[in-house]
C-alpha cells in the first residue's frame, strides 16, 4: 500500500544504524494522532481509537523495521467508567502521548467530545508498550487535567516533555485559547500544583485553529510543533505541521522570521502535497517525525506517515515527504 513518503525507509537506518533505500511503509497503517515510541528494537504507534472497535479506545501497532507494520490491538477492551462520567457521550479516547520515566511507561490520551470543551486528560502506567510481555499491563492512573465549558481552553491533545532539571511539562490545547502548558511532577505524572496555565501559542484569530502540540529539544532551542486548521474532514482536510522555537521549554516560542507563536506566528513544517492531505497529529522518536494524512486515492482515509526531522544551518527542522 502506498504511503506517506519515499523517503520512509529512512526509518529503517534509525532503527539498525544501516543505510536503506526509498521504501514506502507497508501493513495496518490505519492511524489517527500517532505517538510513537521506541521500545529496544522494536517500534510502536500507540494513536486515537475507533469508538466501534473495544469502546474506543486507544489503539496499539507495532513494526519491527519501522516499515511493515501490524496491528496489536487496544490498551483495554473498556473506557475506564468514570471517563463516562466526567465527559458525557465521550466516544473514543484521543491523541494519546507516551514517555518512559523510572522504567515505566506513561500514557496520556485524552477523552472528549467533537466541538466541545468539556474534556480530560487522563493517565495510565505500564512496564511495556509489549502486547505480547507477560508483565504488560495498563493500570488506570486517573484525570491529569480536565477543562469545563467555562474554561477558555480545551484540555485534549497531550505532548509531555522534560525539561533540563528533569521537570515533567504537559502541553495540551485545541481551538479556544489555543496551545496551554502545565507542569506534572514524578513519578505519578500527575498535575503538580493549580497554578494558571501557561500560554504558549494563540492565532489570535477564531476559531483559533491551532492544536496537537509536540515539545522537542535540539541543540540549545526547545521546539513547539503543532497542528494548524481543520482536520478529520478526509481530502478536504486543511491540516498542516508547523513549529516554532524557544530558549527556555516555557517559552516564548517565535517562527522562522522571528513572529511569535502567540501572536499568530508558526513556520510552516509540512503540508498537503498532492494526494497526500491534511498532515498532522504529530509524534517525534528518535529522530523521526510521525503523524497521520488523508489519502485522496484511497477516498480520503487517514493513514500513517513518518519522515526523519533534518536540521538546516540555523538550526531549524526540515521534513520532506
Amino acid at each position: 500500500m502506498a504511503t506517506a513518503l519515499a523517503l520512509a525507509g529512512a526509518v529503517a537506518v534509525a532503527a539498525t544504524g544501516c543505510a536503506a533505500g526509498a521504501s514506502d511503509l507497508a501493513g495496518d497503517l490505519d492511524t489517527h494522532d500517532p505517538a510513537l515510541a521506541k521500545q529496544g528494537d522494536e517500534w510502536f504507534v500507540y494513536s486515537t481509537g475507533n469508538g466501534l472497535v473495544a469502546d474506543g479506545n486507544v489503539q496499539i501497532r507495532s513494526s519491527s523495521d519501522g516499515i511493515t507494520w501490524r496491528y496489536r490491538g487496544e490498551v483495554w477492551d473498556d473506557k475506564p467508567g468514570w471517563l463516562t462520567e466526567q465527559v458525557p457521550g465521550v466516544d473514543n479516547l484521543w491523541a494519546p502521548e507516551l514517555i518512559e520515566h523510572g522504567g515505566t511507561w506513561y500514557l496520556y490520551y485524552s477523552a472528549s467530545t467533537f466541538g466541545e470543551n468539556r474534556s480530560t486528560i487522563a493517565l495510565a502506567t505500564n512496564t511495556t508498550l509489549d502486547p505480547d510481555d507477560p508483565g504488560y499491563e495498563w493500570v488506570d492512573r486517573g484525570e491529569v487535567f480536565s477543562s469545563t465549558s467555562a474554561d477558555d481552553f480545551n484540555a485534549i491533545d497531550p505532548g509531555i516533555a522534560v525539561d533540563e532539571d528533569g521537570t515533567p511539562w504537559m502541553a495540551f490545547g485545541s481551538f479556544w485559547s489555543g496551545i496551554r502548558m502545565v507542569q506534572l511532577e514524578w513519578p505519578s505524572g500527575l498535575r503538580a500544583g493549580d497554578e494558571e496555565p501557561l500560554r504558549l501559542a494563540d492565532r489570535q484569530l477564531p476559531p483559533n485553529a491551532v492544536e496537537a502540540p509536540y515539545l522537542l529539544s535540539h541543540g540549545e532551542h526547545w521546539y513547539l510543533f503543532v497542528s494548524m486548521d481543520s482536520c478529520c474532514q478526509g481530502s478536504d482536510s486543511t491540516y498542516k505541521i508547523a513549529v516554532g522555537r524557544a530558549h527556555e521549554i516555557t517559552g516564548p516560542y517565535v517562527d522562522r522570521e522571528g513572529v511569535p507563536l502567540l501572536e499568530g506566528g508558526g513556520t510552516v513544517l509540512l503540508e498537503t502535497d498532492g494526494n497526500r492531505v491534511g498532515p498532522g497529529g504529530q509524534s517525534v522518536a528518535d529522530g523521526m517525525l510521525a503523524f497521520h494524512y488523508y489519502d485522496a486515492d484511497l477516498d480520503g482515509r487517514f493513514q500513517l506517515g513518518l519522515a526523519p526531522i533534518e536540521w538546516d544551518a540555523d538550526g531549524w527542522p526540515t521534513v520532506s515527504w
